[in-house]
């Protein structure tokens, strides 16, 4: 079952990772746990200069990097079996692909329920009702129950961009506006 869910996340080095940790929650019975835990992380990862500098600089030691990921872990309370991957991870300095990491989770996670997985992008974070509105609205154009993963880029100005697959709606502002540019250049 593995092979056929980690297809075609298991090509980068996040994707590999987040495959590894994915068959350990699945065998363990926790993935939902473990992508509740992730989320947590990725919060983290948003709001924390801190925590991203930590999972970003080269020039954190090991030792240092070990103990203040799995304080951050404790601190997030997340569960056993992600607070020993992040040391793994921290452990291997491979830090910086924690975001991927989480990404490739999702879908794997998304996957082995049955769902797809929507990387959705805005330009102001979403309120629970427009989510809501959102999934079901992919649920209605796929046919099937929808995952989505959230994430803010001030940059679109408006609307929203997203990923399914290789699939992309692209309904920014931004983009509007560049292809009117485009076309009074003529």
């Amino acid at each position: 079952m593995g092979g056929e869910i980690g297809a075609g996340v298991q090509a980068s080095l996040g994707g590999r990772y987040a495959l590894a940790l994915f068959e350990l929650a699945r065998d363990a019975r926790a993935v939902e746990t473990v992508e509740h835990s992730l989320a947590a992380v990725r919060d983290a990862l948003d709001q924390s200069p801190e925590f991203r500098e930590l999972t970003a600089s080269p020039l954190v030691a090991r030792g240092a990097a070990v103990k203040a990921t799995l304080a951050t872990a404790d601190q997030l309370g997340v569960d056993p079996t992600t607070r020993s991957f992040l040391g793994v991870i921290a452990e291997n300095r491979r830090l910086a692909a924690l975001p991927g990491i989480i990404r490739a989770f999702r879908q794997l996670a998304a996957r082995h329920r049955g769902e797809a997985t929507a990387e959705v992008t805005s330009a102001h974070p979403l309120t629970e009702p427009q989510v809501d509105a959102l999934k079901q609205q992919l649920r209605l154009r796929l046919g099937r129950e929808v995952a989505v993963d959230l994430s803010v880029d001030p940059q679109l100005l408006g609307g929203l961009v997203v990923r399914i697959g290789s699939q992309m709606i692209d309904s920014s502002i931004r983009t509007r506006l560049n292809a009117l540019a485009s076309a009074m250049k003529g």
